[in-house]
């Protein structure tokens, strides 16, 4: 057969009836007349996989605005939350001053690469590397600080109430924030130095101009270096936080200030408050643990609650309304009718059903301390009006709520039935807790 005719047969073939066969150069192409032709498969990676309809109905490869949206919900909602405890995974924090001192003595110890001969290119890369290496000692422990303390969009309402309240409402970023601005000063400086030492002619050039680079570079770490310091010290007082396990049953104790919560929390925990006879002994929330038939709960002690509304009350009063609202806690609510601690029967009345009927889920216990104290007639403030007050007011001046238990420190009154209640209150705590869980890994497997 001519060449001619090969060449008109193959252009008369139908192309899904052709199959191209590579061989060596010197062999060229061969057609194999009857077999279809499959595509070889793409081993690209970024080959894209997904279609997506247009307006017209046609596939698109062009995702539509609706699914970008939904991309980014997805990866937003996968964002993991922390449960509480986040604040002992902190790292340790060194201060301004040793980081600095550290950084530069390793940096100092620099040697140039081996096998240059000439005084000067040598020189340059001495100068060069160790600026490099100061630059890297600094920017790397502040990076370190950054990635490991927590975003607190990421973390549980209870710890991220205590940053706002114990630290301030925003100082968490603002440090962190200070300290990837020194990060980025410091990185930086010590680049364009390194630049100017890589670029010097002479030897003597290049030692100038390496001294001139390590004075500036301390220089700013010093001028910005506060902010280490102040993360060191966000670092201790967060750690110094109570872990509360989300698991084990919690007793919280709330009542106006001075009305004996600390004193009970000794009773019955192995919680060692501070005790003293003036309002907002508690400065913070103490953790205590109670183990009962081989049970183990916790307790709370926290500061007292006044008379207000929430937009006047201080970051003490608002602590205990953080634990009241983030934590699954049993509430055991301390009366004082005696008129000791300060804050009047009636006060401490609307106080009490204001904050239950906020918190009504709560299981809930009353109790009336120092009922030593107590005589026949109730006690009533000066800036009081008995006649005027109503008959529910003056029951409670003197038994108070309905329920409570009547106990006393000082004659060891009540304690034992207040234990047992306690520990009642706690078991169905713990049944709840389980039954929650149990409801949520439920929700999960399906």
């Amino acid at each position: 057969m001519s060449r001619a005719s090969c060449l008109f047969q193959l252009w008369q073939t139908p192309p899904t009836r052709i199959l191209f066969r590579s061989s060596k150069l010197s062999q060229g192409l061969y057609v194999i007349p009857g077999v279809k032709f499959y595509p070889p498969p793409c081993s690209c990676k970024n080959i894209q996989t997904t279609s997506y309809e247009d307006v017209n109905g046609k596939a698109s490869y062009v995702p539509t605005i609706k699914i970008k949206k939904e991309i980014e919900e997805k990866e937003k909602s996968s964002e993991k939350l922390e449960t509480v405890g986040a604040f002992q995974k902190l790292p340790m924090v060194m201060p301004s001053f040793d980081i600095l001192y550290s950084a530069l003595k390793k940096a100092k110890r620099v040697s140039p690469t081996k096998g240059i001969a000439n005084i000067a290119k040598r020189e340059r890369n001495r100068s060069a590397k160790q600026l490099d290496a100061l630059m890297k000692e600094l920017a790397v422990p502040l990076r370190t600080y950054m990635e490991s303390f927590p975003k607190r969009h990421t973390l549980h309402p209870y710890e991220r109430s205590l940053i706002e309240l114990t630290l301030g409402d925003g100082n968490y970023e603002e440090v962190l924030c200070n300290v990837d601005s020194l990060r980025k000063k410091v990185v930086s400086v010590a680049k364009e130095h390194a630049s100017l030492c890589a670029k010097s002619v002479t030897k003597r050039e290049a030692e100038d101009r390496l001294v001139e680079g390590m004075k500036k570079v301390e220089a700013t770490f010093n001028h910005k270096g506060k902010a280490v310091d102040d993360l060191l010290n966000i670092a201790k007082t967060l750690r110094a936080m109570p872990v509360v396990d989300l698991e084990t049953p919690t007793l919280c104790l709330v009542g106006a200030p001075n009305v004996g919560k600390s004193s009970l929390v000794r009773v019955l925990s192995t919680g060692k408050p501070e005790i003293c006879n003036y309002p907002f002994t508690t400065r913070g929330i103490l953790m205590g643990h109670i183990v009962s038939n081989y049970q183990h709960f916790q307790v709370t002690d926290t500061p007292g609650l006044l008379r207000r509304c929430d937009e006047d009350r201080n970051n003490l009063e608002k602590l205990t309304l953080a634990v009241l609202s983030h934590l699954p806690t049993a509430v055991l609510y301390v009366h004082d009718l005696s008129g000791e601690c300060g804050t009047s029967p009636s006060d401490q009345f609307i106080i009490y059903k204001e904050i239950k009927e906020r918190f009504c889920d709560h299981l809930w216990l009353d109790v009336v301390s120092k009922c030593d104290l107590l005589q026949d007639s109730p006690v009533v403030f000066v800036t009081e009006n008995a006649d005027e007050d109503g008959l529910e007011l003056a029951k409670y001046r003197k038994m108070g709520p309905d329920g409570a238990l009547h106990v006393s420190i000082t004659d060891e009154v009540g304690l034992s039935k207040l234990k047992d209640k306690v520990h009642e209150m706690l078991s169905l705590q713990m049944a709840r807790i389980q039954a929650e869980k149990g409801t949520q890994e439920g929700e999960v497997s399906i």
